[in-house]
C-alpha cells in the first residue's frame, strides 16, 4: 500500500512539517487576532500550544511576536499565561520587539481580575530590558498599593527585579522604604515575608557603599523587629519561617531572659512536620545557648526527640539530611545520644548512603555501656549482601575497638571475621588487626596465631597485603614461617604493582633480618637490590637509605628501623577541631551534608557578604598562596639530595659527561662508605679497609659482588652537529636501506612523563642536545618519534626511532647509523639527553 499523500498526513504538534509551518502559524494567528466568533479562544489555545511547543524544542518563532501580542486581547487566563511565557522568553533577546508588549501589559496591570493583574505585573518585571525601566515604575507603585495580597506579593518581588536591572532607579523611587512600611504593617504574611527577603538582599548589596543601607540592614536585627516576626511566625509558610529563623540566628540577645523568651516562642516549631523548619529552629537554640554550658546541654536533650522522629518518618533523602546534622551533634556530645543507639540500627530497605551514615553514628556513640550490643549488631552486617556495607561495618567494629579500653570481646569478633573465608572481609579485618596491634600490643599472641594461618596468595588488596607484611616483620619472632613468606613475596617483586606493598616489604625484610638474620639474609639482599632498581622514587629512596645505613652500622640500622615497640595512644583525626567548629557554625546548610566548610566547595564570588576569612590555609590551596608551594620537580630534587653526598651532587651536575643515570645503583661506586659517613649523625671513623668491607657486605646480602670492579674510564662523548639538516625523503630512503645497529630500552623519569603531555616539549628538549625530530605521532599512552643527528666533523647520520609508553615510563629506541661502530656512543648521548627531559 503506498504511503498517504502529504496533505493527508497529520503533523506532530511538537515538530514542524516544513519550512512554511511558522509562516502558516503567523497567518492563522493574524486571522484570529480580531475575531470575536464563538470558539475563537479554543482555536487560539491550539495555536498558542504549537508556538510554545516549537519554542520549547528550540525553533525560532520570534517572527510571530506581533501576532501573539495582538491575540493576547482576551479574558481567557490560560491564553494570557501562554502569551506571557512567550513574551518573557523573547523579550530579553529582542529589546525592540519588547516595546510591542508594554501597552498590553500595562493595560492588563489594570484589569479587574487580580490574577491577571499579578501575572501581567510579573511578566512586565521579567522583561529585564534596561531601556524599559521607566515603564515599570507606575505599575510597581500601583501593585504595592493594590487591595489584593497576590498582586502586592508579585509587586514586592518585582521591586527586587527592578533593583537588579537598575539599582539607582529603584533607590531613587524610594521603593525600599515602601517595602519596609509594607513589612511592618501589611496583614498578609506572604507579603511580609517577600518584603523581608527583598530588603535583606537590597540592603546587603547597598551596604558596601551606603551608610544608610548599613543602618537599615542592622535594624533588621533589632529586638522589636525580631520579636515582631517571631510572634507572627505561625502565620507564615515553611519557606518564610526558615527565612525568619535564619534572621533570628544572627540576633544577639541582651541577657539570659531574652534567650529564654525567644526559645519559648519557638518551642512549638520543634514539633513542625517540615524538616527544614525543625533544623532552622535547632540552629537558633544551639547558637543562642553557646555561652550557657548547662542550658546548651539541655538543648541537646530537647532537640534529640524531634530529630529522631524526623529520621524515621521522612523520605530517605530527608533522613540522610537529618542524620548528617545528628552526626554533627553526636560527635560533639556522644554521651547524650548513647542510650538511643537503637535508632541508628540499619533497616533492610534503607539506601546504602543512609546505612553508611548510621554506621558512623554507631561508632561515635559507642561506650562501655552499649559497646557489646552495638558490636553484635555490626557483626551481623558483616555478612550483608552489599559488600560496601559489609566493609563499613567491619571498619566500624575496628574503630570501636581502637577507642575502647576493654576490647576482649571485640578482638574475638574481629578474629572470627577471618574465618568467614570472604576475600573482602579478610582484607578489611587484616587492616584493622594491624591498627589494633599498634595500640594494644598485648593482644599479639592471640592475633598472630590466627593471622599466621592466612595464605598471602589469597590476599589481593594492597592495603590488606601491606598489613599482613607489617605483621610478618613486626612479629617475625612469633611467626615461624615469617622469613619464608617474605622471601616468597620478595621473589615475586616484579609482579607486585603496589608501591605501598613494596615499601612494606622492604621494611618487613629489614625487621625480620634483625630478629632472624640467617633465614632472612638472602631475602633482604634481593629486596634491597630490587628496591634500588625500582622505578618508583619512594621505593628506590627507602631501599637506598636502608642499604647505606646497614653499611654504616647494623646496630644503628636496627635502632632506626626496628626500635622497641611502643603502643600508639591515639590515631590522628581526619578533621581538625577548627574544621568541625566551622561546620557547626554553618549548621543547617550544605556544609553539614558535605562535612566540610562552605569555602571548600564554593567560589569566592558566591560566598555572600558573611563569608569567613580563610584562616585555615593549610586545609586548602588557593591561587593566592599557590606561589608559596614548592613545585613537585623541585621537591623531588631536594628529596633526592637528602640521599646523596656532596661529591655525588657535584657529579650529578655534570651528568652528561659521565653517562650515568640519575639513580645509579650505589654498589657500583667505590666511595660508598664515605657517603655513609656523611649521612650519619655520629659514628666511628672510617678504617682503611672500608671499601673492601662494603663489598664484603654486598656479598653477605647476596648481591653477587665479590670484589670491587676497577672503574672504567668513560669514553669520550660523541660530538654532534647542532645545525644538522636532513630531507624527509632522504630520511625515509636511508631508514629503508640501513640495518638496525642496536635496540635498547630506557626508563623515563617521572618529571619527563609529566612533561610529555605536550610532545612538542620533548622535541625542543632533544633539539637542544643536537638531536632533531623529523616526524612524530601517537597519543597517550604511546608516543612515537623519529630523530636524526649528524657528527660534527664527518658527514655521518644517525637515525633513531623512539617509542615512549607513558604508563610504563619506558622508552624503546632503534638506532641506524652510517658508521655503525659509533652507534653505541650515539645511544649514550641519546640516553643522557632523554634522562634530563623534564628536569629543572
Amino acid at each position: 500500500m503506498p504511503p498517504p499523500a502529504a496533505s493527508s498526513r497529520y503533523p506532530s504538534p511538537s515538530q514542524p512539517s516544513g519550512k512554511s509551518e511558522v509562516t502558516d502559524l503567523k497567518s492563522q494567528l493574524r486571522q484570529l487576532a480580531g475575531s470575536r466568533a464563538p470558539g475563537v479562544d479554543d482555536s487560539k489555545r491550539d495555536l498558542f500550544k504549537k508556538v510554545i511547543s516549537y519554542m520549547t524544542i528550540g525553533i525560532d518563532v520570534s517572527s510571530v511576536f506581533g501576532e501573539m501580542v495582538m491575540c493576547s486581547a482576551t479574558s481567557d487566563i490560560v491564553l494570557k499565561k501562554m502569551c506571557y511565557l512567550y513574551v518573557g522568553n523573547y523579550a530579553k533577546g529582542n529589546p525592540d520587539l519588547s516595546l510591542l508588549t508594554i501597552n498590553f501589559l500595562q493595560r492588563d496591570c489594570k484589569d479587574e481580575d487580580p490574577m491577571i493583574r499579578g501575572l501581567a505585573l510579573r511578566s512586565l518585571c521579567s522583561l529585564r530590558v534596561p531601556n524599559l525601566v521607566e515603564y515599570l515604575l507606575g505599575p510597581l507603585g500601583s501593585g504595592l498599593k493594590d487591595n489584593n495580597s497576590y498582586v502586592r506579593t508579585i509587586a514586592v518581588t518585582g521591586v527586587l527585579k527592578l533593583y537588579h536591572i537598575s539599582a539607582s532607579t529603584c533607590i531613587d523611587a524610594e521603593f525600599p522604604a515602601t517595602l519596609k512600611s509594607l513589612m511592618l504593617h501589611d496583614s498578609d504574611a506572604q507579603v511580609v515575608a517577600n518584603c523581608l527577603a527583598a530588603l535583606q538582599e537590597i540592603w546587603s548589596l547597598e551596604a558596601s557603599h551606603s551608610e544608610e543601607a548599613c543602618r537599615e540592614k542592622e535594624s533588621l536585627l533589632s529586638k522589636p523587629l525580631i520579636y515582631y516576626f517571631l510572634n507572627r511566625i505561625k502565620e507564615f509558610n515553611e519557606w518564610a519561617q526558615c527565612l525568619i529563623l535564619e534572621l533570628a540566628v544572627k540576633y544577639v540577645p541582651s541577657d539570659s531572659n531574652d534567650i529564654f523568651d525567644i526559645m519559648n516562642l519557638l518551642e512549638d516549631r520543634l514539633q513542625h512536620a517540615n524538616g527544614a523548619v525543625v533544623l532552622a529552629t535547632v540552629k537558633v537554640f544551639l547558637q543562642l545557648t553557646l555561652s550557657m554550658t548547662d542550658v546548651h546541654q539541655q538543648v541537646y536533650e530537647r532537640i534529640k526527640s524531634p530529630l529522631l522522629t524526623l529520621v524515621s518518618s521522612g523520605s530517605p533523602e530527608q533522613s540522610y539530611a537529618i542524620l548528617s546534622h545528628l552526626h554533627l551533634l553526636v560527635v560533639r556530645a556522644p554521651f547524650i545520644f548513647a542510650s538511643d543507639y537503637k535508632h541508628f540500627y540499619c533497616q533492610y530497605n534503607e539506601p546504602s548512603y543512609v546505612k553508611k551514615l548510621k554506621l558512623e553514628m554507631l561508632t561515635a556513640i559507642a561506650n562501655e555501656s552499649n559497646t557489646y550490643e552495638i558490636v553484635t549488631e555490626l557483626c551481623e552486617y558483616a555478612a550483608n549482601v552489599d559488600i560496601e556495607i559489609a566493609r563499613e561495618s567491619i571498619r566500624a567494629v575496628g574503630k570501636i575497638a581502637l577507642q575502647q579500653y576493654d576490647v576482649n570481646a571485640i578482638v574475638d569478633r574481629l578474629l572470627q571475621f577471618l574465618e568467614m573465608e570472604k576475600d573482602y572481609v579478610t582484607a578489611e579485618t587484616l587492616v584493622l588487626v594491624k591498627d589494633l596491634l599498634r595500640k594494644h600490643p598485648q593482644w599479639s599472641h592471640d592475633c598472630i596465631s590466627v593471622v599466621g594461618g592466612i595464605s598471602s596468595k589469597n590476599i589481593q588488596e594492597p592495603k590488606a597485603k601491606a598489613a599482613l607484611i607489617w605483621m610478618l616483620g613486626e612479629y617475625a619472632q612469633d611467626m615461624s614461617d615469617a622469613p619464608y613468606i617474605l622471601e616468597n613475596l620478595i621473589e615475586n617483586w616484579e609482579e607486585e604493582h603496589s608501591a605501598e606493598v613494596r615499601l612494606h616489604l622492604l621494611t618487613a625484610a629489614m625487621k625480620c633480618f634483625f630478629k632472624r638474620a640467617p633465614e632472612t639474609q638472602k631475602a633482604l639482599g634481593i629486596a634491597l637490590a630490587a628496591g634500588i632498581a625500582d622505578f618508583h622514587q619512594d621505593v628506590h629512596d627507602r631501599a637506598l637509605f636502608y642499604y647505606r645505613v646497614l653499611q654504616y652500622d647494623v646496630h644503628v640500622a636496627e635502632s632506626v628501623v626496628s626500635p622497641p615497640q611502643q603502643a600508639v595512644s591515639a590515631f590522628a583525626d581526619t578533621q581538625s577541631s577548627e574544621i568541625k567548629d566551622r561546620i557547626f557554625d554553618e549548621f543547617n546548610s550544605l556544609s553539614v551534608i558535605y562535612q566540610k566548610p562552605s569555602y571548600m566547595f564554593t567560589d569566592k564570588e558566591h560566598r555572600g557578604p558573611f563569608e569567613f576569612s580563610e584562616e585555615l590555609g593549610s586545609t586548602s590551596i588557593t591561587p593566592e598562596v599557590s606561589s608559596d608551594i614548592v613545585p613537585a620537580q623541585q621537591f623531588e630534587a631536594n628529596d633526592k639530595d637528602l640521599l646523596l653526598s656532596t661529591d655525588e651532587k657535584d657529579d650529578n651536575k655534570g651528568l652528561s659527561s659521565n653517562n650515568c643515570s640519575a639513580y645509579t645503583a650505589p654498589y657500583e661506586s667505590s666511595n660508598i662508605s664515605s657517603q655513609m659517613q656523611e649521612l650519619a649523625i655520629s659514628g666511628p671513623a672510617a678504617s682503611a679497609t672500608t671499601t673492601q668491607s662494603s663489598f664484603d657486605f654486598d656479598d653477605l646480602l647476596g648481591l653477587g659482588l665479590s670484589a670491587a670492579p676497577a672503574p672504567t674510564p668513560s669514553p669520550p662523548l660523541l660530538k654532534l652537529n647542532p645545525r644538522a639538516s636532513l630531507d624527509p625523503r632522504a630520511f625515509q630512503q636511508k631508514w629503508r636501506q640501513l640495518p638496525i645497529s642496536l635496540t635498547q630500552e630506557y626508563s623515563v623519569n617521572p618529571q619527563g612523563i609529566a612533561a610529555l603531555t605536550v610532545p612538542q616539549s620533548l622535541i625542543k628538549h632533544m633539539q637542544s642536545h643536537s638531536i632533531h625530530c623529523i616526524a612524530s605521532g601517537g597519543q597517550s599512552p604511546n608516543f612515537k618519534f623519529f630523530f636524526f643527528a649528524q657528527k660534527e666533523a664527518e658527514p655521518s647520520d644517525y637515525l633513531t626511532e623512539c617509542i615512549i609508553n607513558s604508563s610504563s615510563a619506558k622508552a624503546q629506541i632503534k638506532v641506524k647509523a652510517d658508521d655503525q661502530s659509533t652507534s653505541q656512543a650515539f645511544a649514550t648521548v641519546f640516553e643522557t639527553a632523554l634522562s634530563k627531559f623534564g628536569m629543572p
